[in-house]
């Protein structure tokens, strides 16, 4: 794929000057993984492609890139990023007298090389990442909103405000196009949040995988646990209770809203009725004492 890129641009330098000129663009690395889109320069890259000074590598919306410079030095690009090679000047020591990336969005992992420290510089728009032996993530959102997440060893962050230090595992730092900038803090759950994306450090958070030799730093600070929370769902709103319905009140009586009531009436009824039974025997009674009397005078009167 390399001599395929470096044919096209001979054809057209030939086409162009009439002669074929030599590669102007040195390699300063390749590239060990790719996955779906990543393109160069000279077109879609594939593993163990060059990559040049001066080159400029863009990532699908799934996309992932990662590459290792000539002096040991990797930097993993991850979906939906543009960053270009800007300088690099090469010494015969296996190392660099200067590495300057301009990242201009997306998400990034840095890992340094064997070079010393004040060679290596990556430029993002709202501030300057100054290297100091580490490894570290760094995202550019669509407005030029950067934040670094370090990982292992030191770096600075400087804007036209300061600059911060990050010493420890995990610090962070935020920064805007304006200037503002937060003061170093440790990465957490609120990270992504702050920033308006879930996506915005895939590294750490799971959404996309490196390979052991650039994915090696054990946790993630904080970052996965922001992602796993899921929000709850909304309770589902009871229906309303149905009233049962009342039976409606027979024709000639009034019904008694009070249950109490209705059973003292019903007592009321029973006595009403057994005094009624007890009049009827009276009477009875009453009957047999006339018939007697009224015999016993017609006989004695005989």
């Amino acid at each position: 794929m390399f001599h395929l890129r470096r044919a096209a641009i001979a054809v057209l330098g030939a086409a162009f000057y009439g002669s074929i000129p030599t590669l102007a663009a040195e390699p300063v690395g390749e590239a060990v993984r790719i996955r779906t889109v990543v393109t160069g320069s000279g077109g879609p890259l594939v593993e163990r492609d060059a990559v040049h000074r001066d080159e400029r590598i863009s990532t699908s919306r799934s996309g992932l890139g990662q590459f290792v410079f000539r002096d040991g030095s990797k930097l993993a690009v991850g979906a939906g990023s543009s960053v270009v090679i800007d300088k690099f000047v090469f010494n015969d020591s296996k190392s660099v007298q200067q590495l300057t990336v301009a990242a201009a969005k997306g998400t990034f992992r840095w890992i340094s090389g064997n070079s010393r420290h004040s060679a290596y510089q990556i430029l993002t728009p709202a501030g300057t990442i100054g290297v100091r032996g580490t490894v570290f993530d760094f995202y550019i959102g669509n407005d030029g909103t950067t934040a670094i997440v370090l990982l292992e060893g030191a770096a600075r962050f400087c804007g036209p405000a300061g600059c911060q230090q990050l010493t420890r595992r995990c610090d962070c730092v935020i920064a805007k196009r304006d200037g503002t900038m937060t003061d170093t803090h440790r990465a957490g759950r609120r990270t992504l949040a702050t920033l308006g994306n879930r996506k915005a450090l895939p590294f750490l958070s799971g959404d996309q995988r490196l390979s052991a030799s650039f994915g090696s730093m054990s946790g993630s600070c904080g970052i996965s646990a922001a992602v796993e929370i899921k929000p709850t769902a909304p309770e589902r709103a009871r229906p309303p209770e149905r009233a049962s319905p009342q039976k409606a009140p027979r024709p000639g009586k009034t019904p008694s809203n009070e249950p109490g009531k209705r059973g003292l009436d019903k007592g009321k009824k029973g006595q009403d009725t057994g005094k009624k039974g007890q009049d009827t025997g009276k009477k009875g009674q009453d009957t047999g004492k006339n018939g007697q009397l009224d015999t016993g005078t017609k006989k004695g009167r005989g």
